[in-house]
């Protein structure tokens, strides 16, 4: 069994996707989809920078989204790959959520386009900057993290909001609250403790205001059956009800990414082979959560000849 994943934020670079818009007309295709869809220069952007532009969170979204559906495309379109046929799951690690659905054709790629940079823009304008922070705790475990979390609050909000391995763990929180906890990291047990390059809180409470506004969007939007199971960040369990995953989508805003949960809970079901659709982000979770599998990572068009061989 095989399961499909999409990288999340952090997963960009100036100069993604140039070289397979060159490779491939198919991925061209998607970037240029997007751009129209954006009416934006989005691609340019990719390709170009300025980086800072890019690493803007509702850039930086649509940006790593689009890339991962254009090596998709390729593989699919070009290569021949059926995703029913060659995946049995697909998941996506937070904003990857919305690749993998597109993949899986729940949205179309314009309308994903506009939902993430909509969220991109809610989340950033949730919190002032300045105002929320967030950190990886190295050596931790939830359990510990959350304790650490717990510790540091102090009447703010912090808290875990990325279960992303069994030794990587990140918070998120009010900014003071999230320094109280990187200075008491490694006296309470984790290996080290890092700030994280982000404008805003994800994933923590503070985020309600955009979890709204991606509720009003998402209420307004059609979402069709996946062709395979996504397994939800939220729940860590596979879904294909449109109407429970418009739901989950809204709760990931403020919610836990599940990772480790989510992947350990696919090797129990079966699946002995993830790829990584867009990036290299993913490979090393997957392989500290479940050392038996097999991983790869597809972002080249020579990566996309060599899978669409291996799975045909």
């Amino acid at each position: 069994m095989r399961a499909f994943l999409f990288p999340g934020q952090g997963s960009q670079s100036v100069g993604m996707g140039a070289a397979l818009a060159e490779a491939s007309r198919s991925a061209r295709d998607v970037f240029d989809e997007v751009d129209e869809a954006l009416g934006q220069g989005l691609f340019r952007l990719m390709r170009e920078g300025p980086e800072e532009e890019l690493r803007l969170t509702e850039n930086a979204q649509p940006a790593i989204m689009v890339h991962s559906l254009a090596v998709f495309t390729a593989l699919t379109r070009d290569g021949g790959v059926e995703l029913a046929r060659a995946a049995q799951f697909v998941a996506g690690h937070s904003l990857g959520e919305y690749s993998a659905l597109c993949a899986a054709e729940t949205f179309d790629l314009a309308t994903t386009a506009r939902l993430l940079k909509l969220r991109g823009q809610a989340m950033q304008a949730a919190v002032p900057v300045g105002v929320g922070a967030m950190a990886a705790l190295l050596g931790a475990d939830v359990e510990l993290a959350q304790k650490i979390a717990d510790a540091a609050a102090e009447g703010e909000v912090c808290t875990v909001a990325n279960d992303n391995d069994p030794s990587q763990v990140v918070i998120s929180g009010h900014k003071d609250a999230i320094d109280r906890a990187v200075a008491m990291a490694k006296d309470m047990g984790a290996k080290r403790a890092v700030l994280l390059p982000v404008s805003a809180p994800f994933h923590c409470q503070l985020m309600q205001p955009a979890a709204d506004a991606m509720g009003e969007a998402l209420g307004k939007t059609s979402l069709s059956a996946p062709a395979v199971p996504l397994y939800a960040n939220v729940t860590a369990a596979p879904e294909i009800d449109p109407d429970v995953i418009r739901q989950l989508l809204v709760e990931q805003v403020t919610g836990m990414v599940r990772w480790r949960e989510s992947i350990a809970n696919m090797a129990a079901a079966g699946v002995e082979e993830f790829v990584e659709l867009g990036g290299k982000v993913l490979g090393g979770m997957v392989k500290r959560i479940a050392p038996e599998v097999k991983m790869t990572s597809v972002v080249t068009i020579e990566d996309i000849e060599a899978l669409a061989k291996e799975i045909a």
